[in-house]
């Protein structure tokens, strides 16, 4: 394919790109805001479901150490039982400590019993706040994708008929040149990926451009980049674009003003 054919094509696909850009600019931040919000929500679904399972655990702890509680208790009875049929000191000794032992292991007990139920206590405020949350976040949700909805229905016909537009052009373009165009659009801020010149500059960054190359670019023999943005670059009469021309008589008063001037 001449080069010429490959620069009109282009240039082509930019148009439609570039449609496609200003459709996507319509939808504003809302699809940024919508994800924002979904890993929002995940986050705190995920966190209720850690606060949920730590509850369980500090329970499950509770219920444990009552019981261990209601042993102590049990085996302190049945040792002082045991005092009034001791036959020495040694053995009223030996039960004596094993009452204040269990009697240690049971005020042990309480108080971690009291710091878990305290722990249970934070960890259900903590939840409540997490919910309430995740509930103001998904309504918020809710509201956003219905906007973003509304403004995708109403463009969505013609974005459909864009890409197919830039499908088809694609197909006829060389896999080489169009990966490089793709990765030059990505690369700018505006999304240009081919400009022509404009007043003796790249439409791009506007940076001036030699004279001798914008013969070359006018020659369309060579697929020509912008040696300052890498942009892609090609003749304003090839991409149908008129540019005003200045008259000769506007030169003439501008060069006369200039001289009173000097």
């Amino acid at each position: 394919m001449p080069i010429e054919d490959k620069l009109k094509n282009l240039y082509s696909l930019q148009l439609l790109l570039s449609e496609i850009d200003k459709i996507k600019t319509l939808r504003g931040e809302l699809p940024l805001e919508v994800q924002d919000l979904e890993d929002e929500i995940e986050g705190l679904n995920t966190r209720l479901d850690n606060i949920q399972t730590a509850i369980e655990g500090l329970q499950e702890e509770v219920k444990g150490r009552r019981a261990e509680i209601e042993t102590s208790r049990q085996g302190i009875e049945r040792y002082k039982e045991q005092l009034d049929n001791v036959r020495n000191n040694r053995e009223y000794e030996a039960l004596s400590k094993e009452i204040e032992y269990q009697t240690l292991n049971i005020e042990f007990n309480e108080k971690k019993v009291r710091e878990a139920e305290a722990l249970i206590e934070q960890k259900k405020t903590e939840m409540a706040r997490c919910a309430e949350a995740a509930s103001e976040s998904r309504a918020n949700l809710d509201l956003k994708k219905s906007e973003l909805d509304e403004i995708i229905s109403e463009t969505r016909a013609e974005e459909e008929k864009l890409h197919e537009k830039a499908e088809n052009i694609e197909s006829s373009i060389e896999t080489r040149l169009l990966t490089a165009f793709k990765r030059i659009r990505k690369n700018s801020r505006n999304g240009l990926g081919i400009v022509y010149v404009e007043r003796d500059a790249c439409g791009g960054c506007f940076n001036k451009i030699p004279p001798q190359r914008q013969l070359d670019i006018r020659m369309r023999k060579k697929i020509i980049v912008c040696e300052y943005c890498g942009r892609i670059m090609i003749d304003p009469d090839l991409a149908g674009v008129k540019q005003a021309v200045k008259k000769p008589e506007e030169k003439k008063r501008r060069s006369s003003r200039q001289k009173k001037e000097e």
